[in-house]
């Protein structure tokens, strides 16, 4: 069972591969063992062989249809990508570019991706505003907070994946942002999440939840109060969707909570308090082999809860300023924190079936439920990556680790990624036996998978970004400050 999927059979075209499918298994059992003629199948005599390759034939293209694309936040599988001979090593602002599209506004949101639609999110100052600056640093009396000085525009952008035209946008509201920011977040952090018939978009610096049809037409729209965090440096929690369901957490400094809302009319379905002041994690839906979990970090408790609210298991020791996002692999949920100077900065492998609190004693290292811990490993912004048996880590300063996924044990130590390696904000991904990484300049960074850190090389965009890319049907896409490109093999 996938890990953590997104309701791809809720679409028609997969419901209708099944259906077929099911028919030629039928058909194909009514065959007996002939080898030469099948019973009639719409009134058309089908030979045995040919019914076996439209079978399998259409339950490939079931699985390229839910492979082909990537509806959250570092899609379904946490960065981990199918290899793809298509899918490019190299690139630059003009090599292997298919397209590159100016994105008005400011927004850290990712890309997702559902057939030939592109969706990215946006704000747009009606006046002046502070761009985002590159590094790790709080500067000033304020630490780097900020007020909006005017209304913003907030927008959807569907971008056509073959073209790069903006195919439609869409003003969900004009509002002078409720919250402040960090200089370098923005008031679009957060990535929305599509099940292929609507898409779901959150601006929690104005508190608004919203759905619409995928082709920019509204469904709903849901008031979510916005309030600040401890240190007011805005949002970024994006949703997460299951089933008939979106779940949303919402820390601050004033009434944290977590809610799952019904996807068709916005209605709140329930809602269970938080003792927490500030979150930029977003909420992970875990589909383990004995139940369906909803998996959040936060700076006072990890916690896990079912999908009617109820809380199952939790555990203390994370850092403050909790940003990277839970996720799953090898039948573990791994979760981390790790604000620079922080102690400890903790990553957690968990297996199955927790309940009450599961908090390391003084002096451990595993017990029941955690597998394996680590006091050290955790990271500020960048989610980690287990990619085929390792777990990589992708410290914010320009350094990578690797430890074996299942058990925690060190397989190579920090290694410098280049001198040329500096501050990173976005998550790695990883593909054909290599992992990629984002820096702050826009410079990807390219390594090879395996026990032994050897780097490759260098793809300079030469603009900063900090949004995590997507990867699919062999294409990245990557967002700068100004710009989302799609990166293909040959520029095709």
């Amino acid at each position: 069972m996938p890990e953590n999927k997104c309701n791809h059979e809720d679409t028609k075209i997969t419901k209708a591969f099944w259906y077929v499918g099911r028919v030629l298994w039928t058909r194909l059992g009514d065959a007996g063992g002939s080898e030469e003629q099948d019973p009639p199948y719409i009134g058309v005599q089908m030979p045995r062989r040919l019914l076996i390759v439209l079978l399998f034939s259409l339950l490939a293209l079931v699985a390229v249809s839910a492979q082909d694309q990537w509806p959250q936040f570092r899609g379904t599988q946490a960065g981990t990508v199918a290899d793809d001979p298509a899918l490019p090593d190299t690139w630059s602002e003009t090599a292997n570019v298919a397209w590159k599209t100016e994105i008005p506004g400011i927004g850290w949101s990712s890309p997702v991706v559902w057939d030939d639609h592109i969706f990215v999110t946006a704000s747009i100052a009606t006046s002046a505003e502070r761009q985002s600056p590159k590094g790790l640093y709080d500067p000033g009396d304020e630490n780097g907070k900020m007020k909006a000085s005017s209304e913003h525009r907030f927008i959807v952008y569907d971008v056509d994946f073959k073209t790069g035209k903006i195919r439609w946008q869409r003003e969900l509201v004009r509002a002078l942002p409720r919250v402040q920011r960090h200089v370098k977040n923005s008031f679009a952090s957060e990535t929305p999440v599509t099940d292929g018939e609507r898409l779901y978009v959150y601006f929690g610096s104005v508190g608004l939840l919203a759905a619409m049809d995928l082709n920019g037409r509204p469904a709903w729209t849901k008031e979510i109060v916005a309030r600040d965090g401890r240190q007011a440096f805005g949002t970024a929690a994006s949703p997460a969707l299951y089933k008939d369901r979106i779940v949303l957490v919402h820390d601050n400094a004033t009434e944290s909570f977590i809610a799952a809302y019904n996807k068709r009319t916005g209605e709140e379905l329930w809602r269970t308090k938080r003792d927490e002041v500030e979150d930029w994690s977003s909420p992970f839906v875990w589909e383990n082999e004995l139940r369906t979990e909803i998996v959040t970090s936060g700076m006072n408790r990890v916690r896990s809860y079912d999908m009617d609210g109820k809380l199952l298991w939790e555990l203390r020791g994370m850092t403050v300023n909790v940003v990277p996002t839970p996720f799953a692999k090898h039948g573990l949920v791994f979760v981390n924190s790790g604000y620079p100077g922080g102690s400890p900065r903790p990553v957690y492998a968990i297996r199955p079936g927790a309940s009450g609190d599961i908090t390391l004693k003084e002096g451990e290292t595993s017990n029941q439920f955690i597998v394996w811990y680590q006091p050290l490993l955790g990271t500020y912004n960048t989610s980690s990556l287990a990619y085929g048996d390792y777990y990589y880590t992708l410290l914010d300063r320009g350094f990578l680790v690797c430890h074996d996924a299942k058990t925690g044990k060190q397989i190579y130590a920090r290694q410098r990624i280049s001198p040329e390696a500096n501050g990173f904000t976005a998550s790695p991904w990883a593909y054909n036996g290599k992992i990629f990484m984002l820096s702050e300049d826009g410079d990807t960074f390219v390594v090879q998978a395996g026990s032994e850190f050897k780097l490759l090389g260098k793809n300079t965009l030469n603009e900063m970004s900090l949004a995590t890319p997507a990867v699919v049907r062999g294409s990245v896409l990557i967002r700068t400050q100004s710009k989302l490109y799609r990166i293909t093999k040959g520029g095709k």
